[in-house]
């Protein structure tokens, strides 16, 4: 249950997700979902005390997504559940197919409500690649969306890529929540930064907390076979280019002994070497509590607590907002130095909690619902961002 504290330090219930929605009538309210996670649409519509809408999502045999809504939705407010798994392509093109079909029947509004956005985190330019994230947003308004709602996107800057309203929900209340109440001797704890880019997760989480901080650096030793296809050789030096002999023959002027000429052209940047993987901070004999907001490949997670195993951990865990847990992951983890991995629900991953036992879920339904709720209601939303306690 959502708390707030009013000025004199009492904590007072806030209002519920009711079935009434308050002042606006049930009726103007649609929920509907696609495949991604039935059972996240499924929570949320009963924790606001709706029925889910009549919504058809299926795939025809040459896999195009075909979408029919059952019930009318002409001027009403519609709610569209979908996240991004696994199968990512197909959860976009459901949404967007649901979109569209709701935006010509003369819907009132339409907001998605994506707790993770896929894609995001291609959020930037590499290489000769581009900034996915950019492309995704363009479609989801052209498709028809009028708001969205997400959950620790990857780069808050991706909110920027819309041009609509984004609401991005901090599901860090439930994990702090988790560590007070059901990791033992909590106290005895250090968050830790799997890489530099988390430091600023971990610091907000240990300064919530007041605990301490440790931060991995480095990286794991690549095989040899990783460096055969010559991306790693040096460019080709030649002793001297058109520009030197330029320079060469061109009579010596006090101006021109200044400039300083350098024999291949155009200087690279040196390439970076990271050191192997090392800790900074003090482990020895305390919890460990690895934090950050996706966990799709564990390898690097994995690596990590072998790092703090060998410093002296006494217990490492790993929380994270969303849990994709993709290939092996469920394997790697069973068999890793990791006591436990807490995720939420977000993204399903029953079948991953079936092959290893250490994964545990925390459900946010109530959080995705009092959104909609004050949406809906025209609420303030900032509410859901200060001054929010949870308690069973």
């Amino acid at each position: 249950m959502l708390l707030q504290r009013n000025k004199l330090g009492s904590v007072r219930p806030p209002k519920r997700c009711r079935s009434d929605m308050d002042s606006t009538s049930a009726s103007d309210i649609v929920i509907i979902h696609g495949n991604s996670h039935p059972d996240l649409a499924n929570l949320v519509a009963e924790r606001l005390g709706i029925k889910s809408g009549g919504c058809s999502v299926f795939h025809k045999t040459n896999r195009e997504t075909m979408v029919e809504i059952g019930d009318s939705v002409r001027g009403k407010d519609i709610y569209i559940i979908q996240t991004g798994t696994k199968d990512a392509n197909n959860n976009i093109m459901e949404l967007l197919i649901m979109a569209y079909a709701c935006k010509t029947s003369s819907a009132r509004s339409i907001v998605g409500v994506i707790p993770y956005l896929p894609y995001s985190k291609q959020c930037k330019m590499r290489k000769r690649g581009c900034i996915v994230s950019k492309l995704l947003a363009k479609m989801m308004c052209t498709s028809g969306l009028t708001h969205i709602i997400t959950m620790d996107l990857h780069q808050k800057e991706i909110q920027g890529f819309f041009d609509i309203p984004v609401d991005n929900l901090r599901a860090s209340p439930f994990l702090l929540q988790y560590i007070q109440e059901s990791i033992p001797d909590y106290r005895n704890s250090v968050i830790v930064a799997r890489n530099p880019n988390s430091a600023k997760k971990a610091t907000s989480y240990a300064e919530r907390l007041r605990l301490g901080i440790a931060v991995i650096h480095g990286e794991q030793k690549e095989a040899e076979s990783d460096q055969v296809d010559g991306r790693y050789s040096p460019p080709p030096n030649s002793s001297y280019d058109v520009a030197d002999t330029v320079e060469m023959c061109l009579p010596a002027t006090p101006s021109r002994t200044r400039t300083i000429s350098v024999s291949v052209g155009v200087p690279e940047h040196p390439q970076k070497v990271k050191p192997p993987l090392n800790l900074v901070g003090d482990v020895n004999g305390r919890i460990a509590i690895m934090v950050d907001d996706l966990i799709d490949d564990v390898q690097s997670f994995v690596a990590a607590a072998d790092v703090l195993k060998e410093n002296g951990a006494c217990k490492i865990y790993v929380l994270a907002t969303h849990g994709l847990l993709s290939s092996d992951a469920p394997r790697l983890i069973e068999e890793s130095a990791i006591d436990e991995v807490v995720v939420t629900n977000t993204i399903p991953h029953e079948v991953q909690k079936l092959q290893c036992h250490k994964i545990k879920t925390i459900d946010i339904s109530i959080l995705i619902g009092e959104a909609i709720r004050r949406i809906h209601n025209k609420e303030s939303m900032s509410y859901l961002f200060r001054n929010v306690t949870l308690e069973d």
